[in-house]
């Protein structure tokens, strides 16, 4: 497959068939979607980024078109290394925002041996105790979800204040059919295993790691963001005064200019 030729494909593991986009014939970088979203969260990012930049974007477990089937405890990390295994990529650079941040952390504590570079997009931690601001908007969304008002659950979380930022940039209409395309299984019933916090073992991180921050971002991810930036050694921060949480939403451009001058530089 030539560089400049993407495809669509099924990638099939022991527990679930991973839909994903491949560009290149061997993927140097695996990009990781935030909660609610999927492979379309990082068009805009991998337009700037170049035909000739091999990468893997894929629908992490429950998201998209990468469907649950049996329900059983999982990890996404696990997940990632099944794909990679699944496609014979030994190691490669991951690229994460919120959610997929997490991932991204998790995945390159555990396996740090498949892991040459990381970039953090307002990312996540597993396991974070969430302040009680997050956890009382959050609480409605979960309720309408259980009590099948899917549609009000959807509402809700496009008018939470983690999108104002986005809500008023030319992102609005991707990130509004985004959240209508999610399903919203994971607010009925979250299947990932429970592991102990992440933060506590920041400090282990060896990969170098980019840090894209935004300055309008919630005060939950601020302070991730902070802690990851003092607990890991070997890490650039970037941080955007007037950008808020979806920078690859906000700021394609620039978020893409800023990955591919960090994960080229020798």
């Amino acid at each position: 497959m030539a560089l400049n030729m993407e495809k669509a494909l099924t990638i099939p593991t022991p527990d679930v068939n991973f839909y994903a986009v491949q560009r290149g014939d061997q993927p140097r970088a695996v990009f990781l979607h935030g909660f609610s979203g999927d492979v379309g969260s990082w068009d805009a990012v991998w337009a700037e980024l170049g035909a000739d930049f091999p990468a893997l974007r894929y629908d992490l477990r429950g998201f998209g078109q990468s469907l649950d089937r049996d329900g059983k405890p999982f990890s996404h990390a696990d997940d990632l290394l099944a794909v990679l295994d699944a496609l014979h990529i030994p190691c490669c650079d991951l690229v994460g925002v919120s959610m997929g941040g997490a991932v991204a952390i998790n995945f390159a504590l555990n396996y740090p041996d498949r892991v040459r570079k990381l970039v953090l997009i307002s990312p996540a931690l597993v396991a974070w105790d969430w302040s009680e601001d997050w956890k009382n908007l959050w609480r409605p969304i979960v309720a309408c979800a259980r009590a099948g008002d899917m549609d009000q659950a959807r509402l809700l979380w496009w008018r939470h204040p983690l999108f104002a930022t986005t809500r008023d940039s030319a992102a609005a209409q991707t990130l509004f059919r985004a959240i209508l395309r999610y399903s919203g299984d994971q607010w009925v019933q979250d299947n990932q295993r429970r592991e102990l916090p992440d933060v506590e073992r920041l400090h282990l991180l060896q990969s170098p790691t980019l840090l894209l921050t935004g300055g309008r971002d919630l005060d939950d991810f601020r302070l991730i963001a902070d802690i990851v930036a003092a607990s890991v050694a070997n890490l650039t921060r970037v941080d955007f005064p007037n950008l808020g949480h979806l920078l690859n939403l906000e700021e394609p451009k620039t978020c893409a200019g800023n990955i591919r001058g960090f994960l080229d530089k020798v």
